[in-house]
């Protein structure tokens, strides 16, 4: 008989507290194709206490440590992904930033009670933030491959009333109107990220004038706040659907020390900078020899899309790291291959302006460089042995 996990029952709280863990877990539970009373039998509980979970009504973060690690352990043995313990930590890393954000509504909350300041987010956290407003579910969550019948019409996705999405959204904005000082800035700079996503008429007003003020002269050498508050404005207009401020970023983003702080937030961003971070600094300290830039290009190939909203940065970032480590071409032809067919359906487009054609023509120039040394490298090889030629691709 399974052993009962009396902490799992934990307390009762406000929904947003668990409101996306709790759709995590559903997606999960269905991944290891167990109903809700097998999974409730399996862990030794009722299963009203499954469906509290997976309604948000009981958070997952009030289960004890030790017993939120076998459910998980329980759930991959079942045949959900291994990756699921991950998945369920960050679902509820979002959901203290979901669960503050309608608690306080237009309140401020100082960085030292905010979770938006207590570490720099990557994508999966951020596009977990953001399932509840866009609806999309997260690209990194598409693994959980549903293995139970439907009974009945069901979410496709973590749900926020009309009042609690407004009251998300006022304290964003409040948070950014009101955070200025040096301890606030990482706490300003991921809500005027999350902003972007708003699309209120005063919100947009408000980016529009925190990009004036933040882009009115160049950042200075060396601050990292200043380069990165320009740069959040940018990205967060282009979301709107006005990237002439990106436009107008990147094409001043020219010195070295930013070339290499917006490497490093891509690497940190994407997971290929693995420690955690708690401040934007290490986007100027770290050395970008710990990276190697393989899972970055990969990801940027997919976002080099005309239609893009974030195109001027996503091609100056291929740009940039492509003449960092030409490697990432000339030892690997499939990558080349994407890239070829990605900048050839770029350059029939009429998205790009001529600094964009430019770094463009960069990037072809650079692809037939790696092709000539990939084939010196494939007739090197074809000289060694079977098993050379065998590992090479050639």
């Amino acid at each position: 008989m399974a052993r009962s996990l009396g902490t799992l029952t934990g307390g009762q709280s406000s929904r947003a507290s668990g409101l996306i863990s709790g759709f995590v877990l559903r997606l999960a539970r269905q991944s290891a194709a167990m109903t809700q009373d097998r999974f409730a039998e399996v862990l030794g509980v009722d299963v009203t206490t499954v469906q509290g979970w997976e309604s948000g009504r009981r958070p997952l973060s009030a289960v004890g440590a030790g017993d939120f690690l076998r459910m998980c352990s329980r759930l991959s043995r079942m045949g959900a992904p291994a990756s699921t313990g991950r998945h369920l930590r960050e679902a509820i890393e979002a959901d203290q930033v979901l669960a503050t954000g309608v608690a306080a509504g237009a309140t401020w909350i100082s960085p030292d009670g905010h979770p938006l300041a207590a570490s720099v987010h990557r994508w999966t956290i951020t596009n977990l933030i953001l399932w509840p407003i866009l609806g999309n579910t997260p690209q990194h969550l598409r693994e959980f491959v549903p293995r139970t019948p439907r009974r009945g019409p069901m979410p496709t996705h973590p749900m926020l009333t009309t009042e609690e999405r407004t009251r998300l959204l006022d304290h964003l904005l409040t948070i950014a109107e009101r955070a200025k000082h040096t301890n606030e800035a990482l706490l300003r700079r991921q809500a005027v990220y999350l902003l972007g996503f708003d699309g209120r008429p005063e919100a947009v007003e408000w980016l529009r004038a925190e990009w004036k003020r933040a882009c009115r002269r160049r950042p200075a050498e060396g601050n990292i706040t200043e380069l990165l508050e320009a740069r959040s404005a940018s990205v967060a207009l282009a979301v709107t659907g006005d990237n002439t401020y990106l436009h107008d970023f990147v094409g001043h983003m020219k010195s070295q020390t930013e070339e290499i702080a917006n490497l490093n937030y891509w690497a940190y961003w994407i997971g290929e900078l693995s420690d955690e971070q708690t401040s934007d600094t290490f986007m100027l300290q770290a050395d970008t020899r710990s990276w190697t830039g393989v899972r970055m290009i990969q990801h940027l190939l997919h976002r080099l899309d005309p239609a893009s909203p974030h195109l001027p940065l996503n091609l100056s970032t291929v740009h940039t790291l492509v003449a960092s480590r030409p490697s990432l071409l000339s030892g690997a032809p499939a990558t080349r291959s994407s890239l070829a067919e990605v900048l050839d359906r770029l350059a029939s487009s009429n998205a790009l302006d001529r600094h964009e054609r430019d770094q463009l023509a960069g990037l072809q120039y650079a692809l037939r460089i790696a092709d000539r040394l990939g084939e010196r490298t494939c007739q090197r090889t074809l000289k060694g042995s079977p098993n050379s030629r065998m590992n090479s691709g050639c």
